[in-house]
């Protein structure tokens, strides 16, 4: 098969496009063809070695852990999904080598979901991350309720925007925080607006003076070390960003596979509550360019997917 690989951690300049083994298939897997497969954070943070220390790496390694496509055969043990069936995944194993920048990839069936009918294969392949992080960070970690006020650091962005969505529809009143030219957007997500700028923690007790129950940031740094006077007292607070959330009395959240929260999220995604935009798409042979694209344009603009051509 034809797909991308680098056999050394380093910039976007390792990936290289050529001829890969085609993946050996467990009883619990389903080989999926590949249609598109959206590049995410975490993509370049392993593909820069950030993550060496977390996960053992087999060279070569395919990078991605997102994809939309279609099952081409089944495992033995399988009988979760057929072939031809319309899947979407988050393909994270628990090592770096086989992932989902290929014309296929082996996917253990606790990776994957139905695709939702109401998205295409590109819109479906920027869903299964970022949404199940929002997802299980609102559900799992902070255990957001109805009527509660939820603050969202890095509402216009990929993770931050499905939360918002997400927490509107869990019934909180939701705040979100973002770049100023950003507040038209988090407003049509269904947020109330606040900027990051000067008299930013005093804008947000002017929204909620007795505190916000609930803050996810997915930004870090001084965002997060702004937020603790800002919580209700009892008020939980997580970040997906920053490890730093721990000495804050924190939780340091990262999404894990999980087939019945993605099969929500698909849910979710079929009855409108959450979407995605494409940015940008690039083809199989130019995911370089992709990954360049990725980090000069964060998701608040929407999402850069790497699309594979059957024609």
């Amino acid at each position: 098969m034809q797909g991308i690989s680098y056999r050394t951690f380093g910039g976007p300049e390792v990936l290289e496009y050529g001829d890969l083994p085609e993946p050996k298939l467990a009883p619990d897997a389903v080989l999926v063809k590949v249609v598109a497969t959206a590049v995410n954070p975490v993509d370049l943070a392993c593909r820069s070695g950030l993550l060496a220390p977390l996960l053992d790496t087999s060279f070569p390694v395919i990078p991605g852990w997102d994809v939309s496509g279609v099952v081409v055969q089944r495992g033995w043990s399988v009988d979760e999904y057929a072939v031809g069936d319309e899947v979407i995944g988050y393909v994270r194993k628990d090592w770096l080598s086989q992932g989902t920048c290929a014309q296929y990839v082996a996917c253990p069936v606790r990776t994957l979901a139905h695709k939702p009918r109401n998205l295409g294969f590109q819109a479906a392949s920027g869903l299964p991350l970022a949404g199940l992080t929002a997802l299980q960070a609102l559900r799992r970690w902070l255990e957001l309720r109805r009527g509660e006020t939820l603050l969202v650091h890095g509402a216009a962005g990929a993770v931050g925007s499905m939360a918002v969505r997400i927490g509107v529809d869990l019934g909180a009143r939701v705040l979100g925080a973002s770049r100023a030219d950003a507040a038209e957007r988090v407003r049509a997500l269904g947020a109330e607006p606040v900027a990051y700028e000067e008299g930013f923690a005093a804008a947000v007790r002017e929204l909620a003076p007795e505190g916000v129950d609930a803050v996810l940031d997915t930004v870090g740094g001084q965002a997060l070390a702004d937020t603790p006077p800002l919580l209700a007292e009892g008020g939980r607070l997580a970040s997906v960003a920053d490890g730093e959330v721990l000495s804050l009395g924190g939780l340091y959240v990262f999404v894990r596979p999980d087939p019945r929260d993605l099969a929500d999220l698909a849910g979710l995604a079929e009855a409108g509550v959450v979407g995605v935009t494409v940015a940008r798409t690039f083809p199989l042979e130019r995911a370089a360019e992709a990954h360049r694209a990725a980090a000069e344009h964060p998701g608040s603009q929407g999402r850069t997917v790497v699309a594979v051509d059957w024609e």
